[in-house]
């Protein structure tokens, strides 16, 4: 057993390190409220207008939707959206887990992967490999839509103009504050609703005209499904890391209280040996 000095500074460590735990859980509560707030009222909307976008494509020809040109798949963009920091759990292992799952997918396909990692995670876990193709770490200091609209857009000038013929995103969903899920989608090309009868799954009235709509709406749309990714990541971000500083808290809280208890203990046995010594020399005394 420690001596009782090496337990007391044990217990003060511990102490410490509760404090921050719990300090950082608190901080990612008040946070999580705000992203949550965030991804709650973005999911509708972006998703219906994904609805309509996946409709609208099925309707158009191939020269009228450049998104949803289908090609033969030579060079793939993953963009895998991250944290800049750790102590939350596997929110970031995940991604990187889900990452190498899909790199080895098409690596058997003989296709050539390029990462965009946003966050410094996703990037620390691929930065000695040639598959980094950029990285955006400050978007996670002022998250808006003009930053996930320029990510958009990199990547649909890319699909543009040959440089990638698919691009995924992968991302954190967030279901709750314990529940975060790694999701693959597919960015580009777009990919056309199409009903069970096999005909496209909706039909549109343009005003003032087709092509003026389609010109704003599809790279619109197409931004706000990069935003929600990145707003549904913040979220599953502040959730993970406040379950796991409660977790560590309430860890080093069974851990302080049973060093406590070892501590009383050895204390005790300390002062019942001093008193054996005492008797002891008095008895010898006496003698």
């Amino acid at each position: 057993m420690a001596n009782l000095k090496e337990l007391r500074n044990r217990i003060v460590s511990i102490g410490s390190t509760m404090q921050i735990t719990s300090a950082m859980k608190m901080v990612s509560a008040a946070k999580l409220k705000k992203a949550q707030d965030g991804i709650t009222q973005m999911r509708p909307y972006a998703n219906k207008l994904k609805d309509i976008l996946s409709n609208v494509s099925a309707t158009l020809e191939a020269s009228e939707n450049v998104y949803a040109e289908e090609r033969e798949v030579k060079n793939v963009l993953l963009i895998l959206v991250n944290s800049n920091r750790g102590l939350c759990g596997a929110f970031n292992s995940s991604i990187v887990k889900k990452a190498k799952t899909i790199i080895s997918e098409y690596e058997g396909q003989n296709v050539n992967i390029h990462i965009k990692a946003v966050g410094k995670k996703a990037y620390d876990a691929f930065r000695k490999t040639p598959m980094i193709h950029s990285e955006n770490n400050a978007i996670w200091g002022d998250l808006h839509f003009e930053g996930a609209a320029e990510i958009a857009e990199e990547a649909m000038e890319g699909f543009l103009n040959g440089t990638w013929d698919r691009v995924e995103i992968v991302y954190n969903h967030f279901r709750n504050a314990a529940i975060q899920i790694a999701t693959r989608e597919q960015f580009l090309p777009v990919v056309p609703t199409v009903s069970e009868e096999g005909a496209a799954g909706g039909d549109y009235i343009y005003e003032p005209s087709k092509e003026e709509i389609l010109s704003d709406l599809i790279p619109t749309s197409l931004k706000i499904q990069v935003f929600k990714a990145l707003l549904d990541s913040n979220a599953s971000e502040h959730g993970a890391r406040m379950t796991a500083m409660h977790k560590a808290t309430d860890n080093a809280n069974d851990l302080k209280n049973q060093l406590t208890l070892d501590y009383n203990k050895a204390r005790q046995a300390a002062i019942t040996n001093e008193i054996l010594e005492i008797v002891g020399g008095a008895e010898a005394l006496n003698g």
